[in-house]
């Protein structure tokens, strides 16, 4: 069975000692991932209590990012997002609302856009593998 929260408690979730993001009406515990999160702490401290889908969608996380996501959830929200739990203070995910989400400007130019973060995190990742096989 699958627990269920109000938009009202998600709400209640937003500080960094306790950070609650809904992503696809999905309810993620993120206070433990925030100081692991590559793109810096405030952009989840912005939208903590909130919905985060917009978000996360425009900014071009990748496959391994959105598994690691999924092993945060801790349940969905039922109801309808009331104003001011998206992360733009829109309606919602499916909003067309275009304010500044999380700290980031809308994006722009959708065919590279993500490009610069892909190949970030790539080479991160090589380089985590490359210092753990070098120096273990």
């Amino acid at each position: 069975m699958t627990t269920e929260y109000t938009w009202q408690e998600v709400a209640k979730h937003n500080h960094e000692k306790d950070l609650w993001i809904v992503y696809n009406n999905g309810v993620y515990d993120l206070t433990k991932f925030l100081t692991e999160h590559p793109g810096g702490e405030e952009a989840l401290i912005d939208s903590a209590g909130k919905d985060g889908t917009k978000c996360f969608d425009e900014i071009g996380h990748t496959t391994e990012a959105a598994q690691l996501r999924e092993s945060y959830k801790i349940g969905v929200v039922k109801g309808p997002s009331p104003a001011g739990t998206t992360e733009s203070g829109g309606e919602g995910p499916s909003g067309d609302d275009d304010e500044t989400v999380w700290g980031q400007e809308p994006v722009k130019n959708e065919s590279n856009s993500s490009l610069p973060l892909v190949v970030a995190a790539g080479i991160a990742v090589y380089g985590f593998i490359f210092y753990y096989f070098w120096f273990s």
